[in-house]
């Protein structure tokens, strides 16, 4: 007889990778769509090279700084939640241990297996709050240094990221080819990362690259005829 294995395929992508998906998205498309915008309406591609620098540095500030706060918010939400959780055991423990078994119904548990479940959860305090945490509140104990890494990760994807529209710029290539070259190697890396992001993520890898790419290029040009439309009413 012959058995077929079944391996089930899931996205268990870490916090990690969400964060690197974050950063890098922003770095790719924000600096290049200024690199765009400005090479319409300058024709120096040092003074280009020079404000995207600066766009990057503060755009991996902001951003940087943008998970820092998001996760700490996180952080305080679930204290403040556990909090709350020890309050109502200790001062309403039947309505607690109601909800308990409310939980337990909706995995079909009725009768005494529906009681024993209920007081085996309810018999110590500390595996009954972390039981309301997760089943009623659908909260995981967040990381303590996830605020940190957050931030760092964060604001060094959106530099890596913010890099690659630069790099020709930082050649000292005339504007036209500088734009060209930019436009082809962030095209190429919005296609790389979005079919990696979307391996991740479970869709087709090639979706995720047209759409990664499309969404880029699309802020781009619309910088770049802005700034030819503007700097030509002078």
């Amino acid at each position: 007889m012959y058995a077929r294995t079944h391996i089930e395929q899931h996205f268990t992508g870490s916090e990690t990778i969400r964060d690197v998906v974050i950063g890098m998205s922003d770095g790719l498309t924000v600096p290049f769509a200024l690199a765009a915008g400005l090479s319409g309406a300058v024709d120096n591609s040092f003074v280009v090279l020079i404000a995207g620098i600066a766009e990057v540095a503060a755009g991996s500030i902001a951003m940087g700084l943008g998970g820092f706060l998001a996760a700490r918010s996180e952080s305080d939400h679930y204290k403040a939640e556990l909090e709350r959780e020890w309050r109502e055991v200790r001062e309403l423990p039947e309505r607690e241990t109601e909800e308990v078994r409310a939980v337990f119904r909706r995995y079909g548990l009725e009768g005494e297996p529906l009681e024993q479940a209920t007081r085996a959860v309810t018999a110590k305090p500390q595996a009954w709050v972390d039981f309301m945490m997760k089943e009623e509140l659908g909260l995981e104990k967040p990381n303590p240094k996830r605020a940190l890494s957050s931030a760092l990760t964060i604001g060094g994807a959106y530099i890596v990221g913010g890099a690659i529209p630069l790099v020709p710029y930082a050649l000292r290539l005339p504007m036209s080819s500088a734009l060209l070259w930019s436009v082809a190697v962030t095209l190429a890396a919005l296609a790389v990362f979005g079919a990696v992001k979307a391996r991740f993520t479970g869709i087709s890898m090639f979706k995720g690259a047209w759409q990664t790419a499309l969404v880029g290029g699309l802020a781009a040009g619309v910088a770049f005829a802005i700034a030819r439309l503007v700097s030509g009413l002078e």
